[in-house]
């Protein structure tokens, strides 16, 4: 008898098992070969249990992204085969960072144009597939830079440097990876952070290496720097910087730059690098108008739509809503779309405009104090009359897990916080446990009267005191 309760508990006999290969071909047909490609091939198959299975991937920053965005659908795709998994734990495996870039660069076709200086700091700055010139929404406010990019894509050294800025969330760096997508089969393209660029130049110095380092970021066709703006201070930095940008216009390589600010602009950076940065193009994205933020909600909800098999409904008047207030950033607008589409998927309905304004709270210009996960916890546990330590603890009497999973429920629906980041500040637990308590929470909301009464007093004291006013 035990031997038969162990078995059951252990994974599954091979002919049982779940074949991951087949899992994979059909989340590339079902989520895109370009999400597949970028995020999806890299999670590798450990085991699998009874009721769940254990993936891995190299990264923390890979398992977040995933998790926060991929697990559902990951998830639907593995219950088709097994229906018995009802959950996917990842655990993280470091790869040797230098022989894995080294391999990737080897395997991949795709990418084989394209340099990286093999260091794991860097990974995350390889060209972005899901980022190119056909999916780059246009209007009045960055028509210029679309088509300046176009057509640098088109006739390389045509406008050198290439200088492209705005603020946050306009789009340049969506630029410039389209740009190294449309240049790197024929080019040797090199596409790097001034962050990053000013790492690997301490690396380099620290290790006694600068002559590898100058090879790197000079043996190139193409040079696209992201957020030029970091690269304040550090005299020699810049003096080498100063030199490899020369170098590379003499021998006719394009160079493209983006910036928060015009080149005039830039602080602690030196006249001369200014001065080229302006001999070169320089244009500008500007924030954008109602027209083109329109387009973007629109074009964004039918992609959604399509993706999500017509289940998700977002309304006109909602559309209408977020082009309206959401101005500051692309960025905000898409993210406030996801938002939208995740509360409808999360709690299988169609959101109406006063939910849709508290899920984006934060990105509304309703008062100027946000929201926080600590004045959540703070306000649930002087409801319920218990102390913070005791909440975050991990005890799982009743007076404690119902004001824990009410804390956790109201952070999901009153922050823009992703699951990973809600389980780190509820003393790491799993995302497994931050979704179980908002689904809780809901059921009981449906079936209890009372716990509907106290997570809208809550909400009403977290949302409307002295410092949240609206």
């Amino acid at each position: 008898m035990s031997t038969n309760n162990t078995t059951q508990n252990l994974k599954s006999t091979s002919s049982e098992a779940l074949d991951w290969t087949v899992v994979q071909k059909d989340m590339k047909s079902k989520l895109g070969s370009d999400i597949y490609e970028s995020w999806l091939r890299k999670i590798d198959f450990v085991e699998e249990m009874s009721n769940y299975i254990l993936l891995s991937v190299s990264t923390r920053f890979i398992r977040d992204w995933i998790t926060s965005r991929y697990l559902d659908q990951i998830l639907q795709v593995v219950k088709v085969y097994k229906k018995d998994l009802t959950r996917i734990e990842f655990k993280i495996t470091e790869k040797n960072s230098v022989s894995d870039a080294e391999n990737n660069t080897l395997s991949n076709e795709n990418n084989e144009n394209v340099s990286f200086i093999k260091d794991t700091y860097l990974q995350y700055n390889r060209i972005d597939p899901n980022k190119r010139f056909d999916n780059f929404i246009t209007g009045t406010s960055n028509k210029l830079a679309y088509e300046a990019s176009q057509k640098v894509s088109e006739n390389i050294s045509h406008y050198n440097p290439l200088y492209i800025y705005g603020g946050v969330g306009m789009g340049k760096t969506h630029l410039l990876n389209s740009i190294g997508l449309s240049l790197k089969d024929k080019n040797k393209v090199m596409f790097i952070s001034a962050e990053r660029f000013m790492y690997q130049f301490v690396k380099s110095i620290k290790s006694n290496d600068m002559v590898k380092f100058k090879e790197y970021f000079r043996n190139t066709d193409i040079l696209l720097i992201d957020d030029i703006q970091f690269m304040n201070g550090k005299e020699a930095m810049q003096e080498e910087f100063f030199h490899t940008f020369n170098a590379l216009l003499d021998k006719g390589s394009q160079v493209i730059i983006s910036a928060d600010r015009a080149p005039n602009k830039l602080s602690r950076i030196q006249d001369r690098i200014k001065s080229r940065f302006a001999g070169g193009l320089v244009v500008d994205i500007q924030k954008p108008d109602y027209e083109l933020r329109s387009k973007i909600v629109k074009q964004k909800t039918e992609e959604l739509n399509i993706f999500y098999s017509n289940q998700v409904n977002i309304s006109n008047e909602i559309q209408k809503f977020i082009s309206t207030e959401i101005t500051t950033s692309i960025r905000e607008l898409v993210g406030a779309i996801n938002r939208v589409v995740s509360f409808s998927r999360i709690y299988n309905k169609v959101p109406n405009l006063s939910e849709v304004k508290v899920v984006l709270k934060d990105l509304l210009n309703i008062g100027e104090n946000k929201v926080t996960i600590d004045l959540i916890q703070s306000t649930v546990c002087k409801f319920f009359k218990i102390s913070k330590n005791e909440m975050l603890s991990s005890r799982r009497s009743r007076y404690l897990v119902r004001p824990r999973q009410t804390a956790i429920y109201l952070t999901k629906i009153l922050t823009s916080k992703s699951l990973p980041e809600i389980g780190r500040e509820f003393s790491n637990r799993d995302h497994t446990t931050i979704i179980h308590s908002v689904k809780t929470i809901e059921k009981l909301k449906e079936k209890d009267p009372d716990m509907t009464n106290n997570i809208n007093n809550l909400k009403n004291q977290i949302l409307y005191t002295k410092e949240n006013e609206i």
